[in-house]
């Protein structure tokens, strides 16, 4: 027996299968874009632990700066005994987030930020409504279950969830959804299900992560802000997945050209490190009695976002995410120039990239086994890739920023190679 298949037996027999892996390979280190398995295979990886190493793994600045902080303490509590690591990065961002006065709050997991935004809104607003969008994914604990709109694999069997949330379809050109049909369902919704008075907060990804890399069209955040400050609702931007130069800016927000009250951070704020935070307008706030954790806003996570930051400025890293998206984005439309009946459609912000893979050229028709082949062969031959989209049939790009050009094409290389065989096989 192999060692992976050994690990994987003895995971089996003591983890739950609910914490399945998608992959059973187990890695022994990295380095930038490169993984090695325990028996010494080498991978490209084009998943960065679901957008989290944006400055790649092992990045020397950030380990350092990590160290560093493990030599000197590794947990007061931010709450009881703070530290100037925590203080400093909540100036960066307040910086560097696209709303004017903002203040922070520390967490430790993505759906923590989300379950404080919240709260944070209730607070805020004295009201109980919450709308969030179908296909959007927002964490997996109760509430931020309640919020996602996809069943499989995150909701099926943990109902009942919060009431008073309410989902609209987000605008998908590909199937269909125009920007007046999203903002139809809206205002149905205000007339026939709950008045806007009712609504503490609207909680939207720019892109949607799991939901497919869904873009929002700039013309409909600009409506959302609008409706959202005509009737005094909380809007928060969730930018767990596209935050921190992905999408070739710091903030995807940046490029709507609005001004969220909300934002919520985790995945590559800290390089690897278990760290997130709400950001928001100071009056917003500021209305919470009570906010944090334990462990939230950790020494070492401060630390190491700090060195992240820095990463991203001094290595022009939002400029690296818009070259890695237009070289895996011209490879993928030579692909479906020649697979038009297979490659239905490629969503690409930054390197933030998806191609979704149909039948006979049909966007209602999504072929999910194709993608999973296509997965199975990838892991093969040394390449780590993710899928996503409600329906499990498209393929998300997300390399490290500092992957090297070398290997982001020899990363394509395998994958085009393998849509050919599978094609034409």
């Amino acid at each position: 027996m192999t060692k992976n298949k050994e690990l994987q037996v003895r995971k089996d027999k003591v983890i739950a299968k609910g914490q399945k892996n998608l992959y059973p390979i187990y890695i022994e280190k990295a380095s930038n874009s490169e993984l090695w398995d325990v028996e010494g295979k080498r991978y490209i990886d084009f998943g960065a632990g679901i957008a989290v190493v944006n400055t790649g793994h092992n990045h020397p600045k950030v380990n350092e700066a990590m160290h560093q902080q493990i030599e000197s303490f590794t947990h007061t509590c931010f709450m009881i005994n703070p530290y100037e690591s925590g203080v400093k990065l909540a100036e960066k961002l307040s910086d560097l987030a696209p709303i004017n006065d903002a203040k922070s709050v520390f967490l430790s997991t993505g759906a923590e930020a989300v379950e404080n935004a919240i709260k944070i809104s209730k607070a805020y607003t004295k009201r109980t409504g919450i709308i969030s969008f179908n296909g959007g994914f927002h964490g997996r604990t109760n509430m931020c279950l309640g919020l996602t709109g996809k069943i499989a694999p995150y909701k099926r069997g943990f109902g009942p969830f919060p009431i008073n949330i309410f989902h609209i379809p987000f605008p998908i050109e590909y199937y269909g959804i125009t920007i007046e049909d999203s903002l139809n369902a809206l205002k149905n919704l205000f007339a026939s299900t709950i008045d806007p008075q009712d609504i503490a907060a609207m909680i939207i990804e720019p892109v949607q992560g799991e939901g497919g890399f869904n873009i929002a069209p700039i013309a409909f955040l600009k409506e959302l802000r609008k409706i959202c400050t005509e009737h005094g609702i909380v809007l928060i931007c969730d930018e767990i997945q596209t935050g921190f130069a992905r999408t070739g800016t710091v903030f995807a927000t940046e490029k709507y050209n609005i001004e969220p009250d909300l934002i919520t951070v985790a995945k590559g704020l800290a390089g690897g490190f278990p760290l997130s935070a709400v950001i928001g307008k100071s009056e917003i706030m500021d209305a919470s009695g009570s906010l944090g954790g334990t462990f939230g806003g950790s020494p070492i996570g401060c630390s190491a976002a700090l060195a992240v930051i820095e990463t991203i400025q001094e290595e022009k890293l939002c400029e690296k995410a818009n070259k890695i998206g237009e070289i895996v984005s011209n490879r993928l439309y030579k692909l479906k120039n020649k697979y038009p009946e297979t490659i239905g459609n490629i969503r690409q912000l930054g390197a933030m990239i998806a191609v979704e893979f149909v039948k006979e050229g049909d966007a209602l028709k999504p072929n999910a086994s194709l993608v999973k082949s296509i997965l199975k062969e990838a892991i093969k031959k040394g390449l780590i890739m993710l899928s996503c989209g409600i329906n499990g049939n498209a393929i998300r790009v997300l390399t490290p920023l500092t992957i090297p050009e070398d290997q982001l094409n020899e990363g394509l290389d395998i994958f085009e190679e393998i849509i050919n065989n599978l094609l034409k096989s």
